[in-house]
């Protein structure tokens, strides 16, 4: 791994307006300087400044003056200088002379202070309010290849250029100017099919009414379409506002997401910062089939930069969910619920069509789980015009069930209009016991297992006495553990609730209450959200309430949600895992018991794949999910050696 690069992956990023005024270059280089200096003090790596940023974007026919040209070229000595003494790498914008034109440029440094590349633009707006082409000649002039003399040495000169760090392959820079981006196929779209992950944006884009969000999906949508890192700087408000008005919006956004945004119109030098994960974004890469099959016609030089060491003893500049799977803001998370639940509902109504079935069995714990299927199947059923009598919810109390969760199993029946068939399954399963030798109060694996198997006999035979079928109700975080018995809660003909994980269906639960079954259902709802998760299998304490809590045995499912996120959705090694969990879970849970129960996920989650492999059809609902036939391969003997010995090194 580089030196210049994060173990972690990270690479710190800025977008910077200096202070501007118009034709004064030596201010420019001073106010610019003064950025990259503190930007350096943040720990940024690479910054990058507006377009034209040396001169000022609205010089005009100045352009055409040898003063304003000359200094500019000169300057170049002096932002040289300050990269290699704050050891930064900056791309900063300037009119360069090339074989008699004039060219809208971007000047690469790297953290020696070698000027590493020059970049020219290559659409120039001429419409409007811009007159570009007046001043300025395109990049489609040049055939590639060029090079520009500076200081006794030749530098690449042209839009065929990427600069790579040399013990990193993942990172290549692109970089392209202001209305490049606003075109059918930017030059970005050429340079991430090279390989480019991190893309570079000088700009001056003015501010007009309503062109703020536009320009902010732009940056996001390049970003998404391109799965790379896209840095964008924009002229500031000392640009000339004889015409128009210049807001200094930045934006720094990743695959889709925007990590950082400036306050636009703000006087006086500026810069936001963000961590960039490069590693994920090449993970992201190598598992997207439609962009290993893209291509582009263009060939690049690569050319190489020096970045200095990332600072992994800062804070690390990016949002870090402790709850990934379930939006912080509460408008998001309902929104999301809402779409949750009408996947589910849709799903389940298509298989009830398909297999023209007019009943279904599922068991109706008083649980999280059951609880979300039987909703999840009344609204189906009601969607479908069926009588919800065709839903059979059975509720099996055994050797570990409690007062409580049997209670609101029975009143969220009643009250959804509901039969609920009672079976006590205590008799049937300390008979099984009888006949297998087992003692009745030796709480193993098999106490627990055979009431589970029990339960799903019951279920299955009368789903075939009404011409039906089992409706799952373990779900996504289950299955990742595998906790769920094999040939028991393990198995049905669809797993409904087989896409969510533990933390979102808490609230989807509440949210039903809230939106979908309000009135006295809603108590019972919320009752049972508040009830400690519990498969129930083991006898109450004393006061006859739940003992064996789940959360107990297997680890908190906010921590089995957060690392099976990490590892799924994003590819990432354990050593990242562990290093992200303790900044999402800081003050909450102590670094010995992340890294406790991170390794007993890698453990479960390689040792139960076996159950993955046979589970039943259930519906994807985000990103991240376990089926066998769609999202997740991986042979049952596979093990965990690797990803154990990564964690070996680390002290919790």
């Amino acid at each position: 791994m580089s030196a210049s690069f994060s173990p972690y992956g990270f690479l710190r990023v800025a977008a910077c307006t200096p202070e501007l005024t118009v034709a004064a270059v030596e201010k420019n280089v001073s106010a610019t300087v003064a950025l990259l200096a503190s930007a350096a003090q943040a720990g940024v790596q690479l910054a990058v400044f507006p377009e034209l940023g040396l001169t000022g974007y609205t010089s005009g026919d100045l352009f055409f003056q040898d003063a304003l040209l000359d200094a500019a070229w000169t300057a170049l000595e002096a932002i040289g200088e300050a990269c290699a003494i704050h050891r930064i790498a900056a791309a900063v914008g300037l009119p360069v002379r090339f074989r008699g034109c004039i060219y809208n440029c971007a000047a690469v440094f790297d953290s020696s202070g070698a000027l590493a590349a020059l970049v020219p633009k290559i659409f120039l707006p001429t419409n409007r309010e811009f007159y570009e082409a007046r001043w300025f000649a395109s990049a489609t002039r040049l055939t590639g290849g060029e090079t520009l003399d500076f200081a006794g040495s030749p530098v690449p000169f042209g839009t065929d250029v990427l600069l790579s760090v040399k013990e990193q392959p993942s990172l290549l820079i692109g970089v392209e100017i202001c209305e490049d981006l606003w075109t059918v196929i930017p030059p970005s779209s050429h340079q991430a099919l090279a390989g480019g992950t991190v893309l570079l944006n000088l700009s001056a884009s003015n501010e007009l009414l309503g062109k703020a969000p536009y320009r902010r999906d732009l940056v996001k949508q390049q970003a998404a379409r391109c799965m790379a890192a896209y840095i964008y700087s924009s002229a500031g408000p000392g640009e000339s506002t004889s015409d128009v008005v210049y807001s200094g919006h930045n934006l720094i956004a990743e695959n889709g997401r925007l990590l950082a945004e400036s306050e636009r119109l703000q006087f006086g030098s500026r810069f936001i910062a963000a961590d960039l994960d490069i590693a994920q974004l090449a993970q992201e890469r190598s598992n997207n089939s439609s962009f290993r099959q893209a291509t582009s016609e263009r060939t690049f030089r690569h050319v190489p930069v020096t970045l200095k060491e990332w600072s992994a003893g800062k804070a690390l500049l990016r949002h870090v969910a402790a709850a990934p799977f379930v939006p912080s803001d509460p408008a998001r998370r309902a929104a999301n619920c809402r779409e949750i639940f009408s996947l589910q509902t849709t799903a389940l109504a298509k298989r009830l069509l398909h297999t023209r079935a007019k009943a279904i069995t599922l068991g109706l714990s008083g649980g999280l789980d059951s609880t979300l299927a039987v909703l999840v199947a009344v609204q189906a059923f009601d969607q479908l015009g069926l009588p919800r009598e065709g839903i059979v919810a059975i509720s099996m109390p055994g050797l570990g069930t409690t007062e409580r969760t049997k209670g609101n199993s029975e009143k969220l029946a009643e009250m959804l209009g509901l039969k609920l068939r009672s079976i006590p399954i205590g008799a049937a399963v300390l008979q099984h016991f009888a006949d297998i030798g087992h003692p009745p109060d030796l709480f193993d694996i098999t106490f627990e297992n055979a009431q589970a198997r029990e339960r799903t006999q019951i279920l299955m035979d009368i789903a075939n006495q009404v011409g039906g079928f089992v409706l799952g109700t373990g779900d996504l975080s289950e299955l990742a553990l595998g906790w769920c018995t094999y040939n028991a809660d393990h198995m049905s003909m669809y797993h409904v609730n087989a896409g969510v994980p533990k933390t979102l269906v808490r609230y989807l639960v509440e949210w039903c209450a809230e939106e979908v079954f309000q009135g006295p259902e809603a108590a019972v709802l919320h009752d049972i959200a508040d009830t400690p998760i519990s498969p129930e299998l083991l006898p109450p304490d004393a006061a006859g309430d739940i003992a064996q809590k789940t959360e107990e045995s297997v680890g908190p499912y906010a921590l089995h949600d957060f690392f099976l996120f990490q590892i799924l959705r994003h590819g990432s090694s354990p050593r990242k895992v562990y290093y992200l969990a303790q900044i999402a879970f800081a003050g909450t849970f102590p670094d010995e018991e992340i890294l406790k129960w991170l390794r007993s996920f890698y453990r479960r989650f390689f040792s139960q794949q076996f159950k993955r492999n046979a589970m039943p059809d259930g519906p994807k609902i985000g990103s991240a999910a376990l089926s066998p036939r769609g999202d997740w391969r991986m042979p049952s003997e596979a093990a965990a050696d690797s990803w154990l010995a990564e964690l070996e090194n680390l002290n919790g």
